[in-house]
């Protein structure tokens, strides 16, 4: 079978667990990927027939988002960007006919099989927020931006065929055709031994919270710092703190060892330590409501402790928890990514069945909600 798959080019955490998935499909039919941003040299090293794409962009400014800058960067890329989309959407046409498209929050695939009348699958995390039902409880304080970003997200990929949702919290589903399914963990992070180790994990990349070492320091346990000081080449010590250039191997080890982690609202990074039981004290990036929406699901469950930003007395409230939070994530269990790929070969195969007739019976069915 021919597969076309996409992935979204912001950030890494869509290519890691898109290459999980990739190196299964490789096995038994012929794919093409279309890939953004970093994303695209990270895959490019691993798979054939990877066809670069503009994408959308996100411009920050230390942990907050910078709204009027990521509208005209990406006004300016699209200048140049769209019609590099339209000549590799011409080469896929005479080139490779795909029987199903794959898509993890990507745009161009999703157009492409739209307009060739394909059946998509999604594959993502961020369809959980439109696709669920939330509890108003949880989202007190936070109703304009939920609303915004649930609109957002119902927009990008309105009509897939099916959705597999990758999570691990569990709210009801309000939307059919979704499944929720265990996070896609790297082969590195289910090989990976978990241990209990004294460190902290903090990874950090914003530079504007001065306070953030001297914080750190008065804790008086050892930090293992990622992101912070991108310059160095080895480690530098500061006191208790031990600033550590990225190394993938080194992280997951440091990862797999600590007490516990520090880190923004992101998903992969999450998902990866409560796989390996690590309490998380998550600080997300302003203006992204989905990494607030993590790290108030993992406060719910007990698995750790949201923050909008660190202060020493938030840094002691979470130590505090840090025996509870590893009791609740005792209760953790995830079967590596086996149920995710059994759901991704039977939707492959059940949306290949449909192929041309799904998006009639899709417009059919919304032509009657109407």
């Amino acid at each position: 079978m021919r597969i076309l798959y996409g992935v979204v080019g912001e950030g890494m955490g869509h290519a890691t667990r898109s290459r999980v998935l990739l190196e299964e499909l490789s096995k038994e039919h012929e794919v093409h990927i279309v890939v953004s941003g970093r994303a695209k040299d990270y895959l490019a090293k691993r798979f054939q027939n990877v066809h670069g794409i503009w994408g959308f962009t996100i411009a920050y400014e230390g942990n907050s988002v910078k709204k009027w800058q990521t509208v005209l960067q990406n006004v300016t890329g699209a200048v140049k960007g769209w019609p590099q989309n339209i000549r590799q959407y011409f080469e896929l046409v005479e080139e490779f006919k795909p029987d199903v498209v794959v898509s993890d929050f990507e745009s161009f695939s999703y157009l492409f099989a739209r307009n060739h009348r394909l059946p998509v699958i999604s594959v993502d995390n961020m369809q959980l927020i439109n696709r669920c039902k939330h509890d108003p409880a949880m989202l007190a304080g936070f109703e304009d931006d939920f609303e915004t970003t649930r609109a957002l997200v119902k927009s990008k990929l309105p009509g897939a065929f099916h959705y597999l949702v990758t999570t691990f919290f569990y709210p009801p589903l309000r939307k059919e055709r979704t499944t929720l399914l265990p996070s896609i963990l790297r082969p590195e992070i289910i090989d990976a031994k978990s241990e209990q180790g004294e460190h902290l994990l903090v990874y950090q990349t914003s530079t504007t919270n001065a306070a953030l070492p001297e914080i750190l320091k008065q804790s008086g346990l050892p930090c293992r710092i990622y992101g912070m000081r991108r310059d160095i080449t080895e480690d530098l010590h500061d006191g208790n703190l031990v600033y550590r250039p990225f190394s993938e191997k080194g992280f997951i080890d440091d990862l797999r060892t600590a007490r516990a982690v520090i880190a923004g609202g992101g998903y992969t990074l999450m998902s990866e330590a409560v796989y390996l039981r690590k309490p998380v004290l998550s600080l997300p990036v302003q203006g992204q409501f989905e990494q607030v929406l993590n790290a108030l699901y993992l406060e719910k469950l007990g698995y750790g402790m949201y923050a909008p930003e660190l202060t020493l007395e938030r840094l002691r409230d979470f130590l505090q928890r840090v025996p509870r939070c590893q009791e609740a994530l005792h209760g953790y269990v995830q079967d590596g990514n086996k149920l995710m790929i059994e759901a991704l070969r039977e939707q492959i195969a059940r949306a290949a069945e449909y192929k041309g007739r799904w998006w009639e019976e899709f417009e059919q069915a919304e032509a009657t909600k109407g």
